[in-house]
């Protein structure tokens, strides 16, 4: 086992939202470590805390009590600008809606990033190309989301998560949207964005996506249920059969 400090760490996190006179715990003391090139699926039923845990871990909302610390810093020392600063250099988000601009072309999408970044124009054309050639769309990256699959318009998401280079990418319910073989397709970029190196980090309530992650962590009740290693279903294999068997 790695001795190397976790490159997500959070320690008793407790999480409190003042509804009026009533006090919500979403949290009650998760502890919870991810190293470098971890690959961890986040599960548990509806208000069991995993999209709380997830805002956490992506610097959208602050712990209550406890502490996180992202790449052996302190988050919740930062104040508003630097914590954007953190999240923007290391984070990358997909989403289950891909929450893509309909009016702009995929490479401008992927291009956005770096545009707030305030990069010339020349490099953002070439990262965000590199992106998308890594996730299969290199010949389709002047068309637009109506153009495209809801597959195609997640890879151009995920695209876009990686064009800033992040060291962890955080996928809330990636395939929530997707038929079963295109979610296959999916998760196996995601597999091979791990293997490259990077964390990821994903909620999902399907077993059958979860399996493709190296652990999976659930959530029930504001705390950490079950936190397992497992050996990943090879994604693309299993896609590989799908499309052998007519399923496409």
């Amino acid at each position: 086992m790695s001795t190397a400090s976790p490159l997500l760490a959070l320690e008793d996190v407790t999480k409190v939202y003042h509804m009026g006179d009533v006090d919500v715990h979403a949290l009650r003391g998760v502890s919870l470590a991810v190293q470098e090139g971890d690959f961890v699926a986040i599960m548990g039923a509806s208000g069991s805390g995993k999209s709380t845990l997830m805002n956490i871990i992506g610097c959208l909302d602050r712990p209550t009590t406890g502490r996180y610390l992202l790449a052996g810093e302190e988050v919740s020392a930062l104040d508003r600008n630097a914590l954007a600063e953190k999240r923007n250099r290391t984070l990358g988000f997909v989403f289950q809606n891909f929450n893509l601009l309909a009016r702009t072309s995929a490479i401008e999408n992927v291009e956005l990033p770096l545009l707030y970044a305030g990069l010339h124009t020349r490099e953002r054309h070439e990262r965000a190309h590199i992106a998308l050639t890594r996730v299969g769309l290199g010949e389709r990256m002047h068309h637009h989301p109506n153009q495209m699959s809801g597959g195609q318009q997640q890879r151009v998401a995920i695209a876009r998560a990686l064009v800033s280079n992040p060291k962890v990418i955080l996928a809330d319910e990636p395939t929530g949207n997707l038929d079963s073989v295109t979610s296959v397709e999916v998760m196996a970029i995601f597999q091979e964005l791990r293997e490259s190196g990077i964390t990821v980090v994903l909620v999902t309530h399907e077993p059958d996506i979860a399996r493709y992650a190296g652990r999976v962590v659930v959530m029930r009740d504001g705390k950490v249920q079950r936190d397992v290693r497992q050996e990943p279903q090879h994604a693309e294999t299993a896609a590989a059969a799908a499309a052998a068997g007519g399923d496409v």
